[in-house]
């Protein structure tokens, strides 16, 4: 392992755990978003450039803004009480250490299948970019229209007015 992976690989873990950590919705949101750009950053390391760039796209320029869009749009400034921790956090913390066992399990036991895997084939950005300007480009503008419609339908939802009550 490199310096510049390990570096990443706590940004990332940093980020996320802050995510699960912190209480502020608008702070687990950022802190999400940092995560996000740390996996970013660790799939160009490992020069999968088209998924980092994915990741940046769609994980941290929509999804995250979105969410900090929502979130600063439906909710009230005052703060909310919350316990830090939920009444179940033991039962909760004993089945993500079982499923980290089984994973860790099953990969080490499917380390040496890998031997025989063949040589991934060379696709470049620019060969992805040429299929969806060229070949699926009317799929492509058609999500587009698809998610600008549920953002306009979010947006009109979140901005009706509620009935005053007498």
């Amino acid at each position: 392992m490199t310096i510049p992976f390990l570096i990443l690989a706590a940004l990332t873990i940093a980020g996320i755990a802050a995510a699960m950590y912190l209480r502020n919705l608008v702070h687990c949101i950022l802190a999400l978003t940092l995560g996000f750009a740390g996996l970013a950053a660790l799939y160009l390391q490992l020069d999968a450039q088209f998924v980092g760039f994915t990741q940046i796209l769609v994980y941290v320029g929509a999804v995250a803004i979105l969410a900090v869009f929502a979130i600063m749009m439906t909710r009230s400034a005052g703060p909310m009480a919350q316990p830090v921790f939920s009444s179940s956090w033991i039962k909760g913390g004993c089945v993500a250490g079982a499923v980290f066992a089984v994973l860790a399990w099953a990969i080490d036991r499917s380390a040496t299948s890998l031997e025989m895997l063949p040589p991934q084939p060379e696709v470049a950005v620019r060969q992805i970019g040429d299929a969806l300007m060229r070949r699926f480009v009317l799929p492509l503008e058609i999500m587009g229209l698809l998610l600008t419609a549920a953002l306009i339908g979010a947006v009109l939802i979140a901005m009706q007015e509620k009935p005053e009550m007498q």
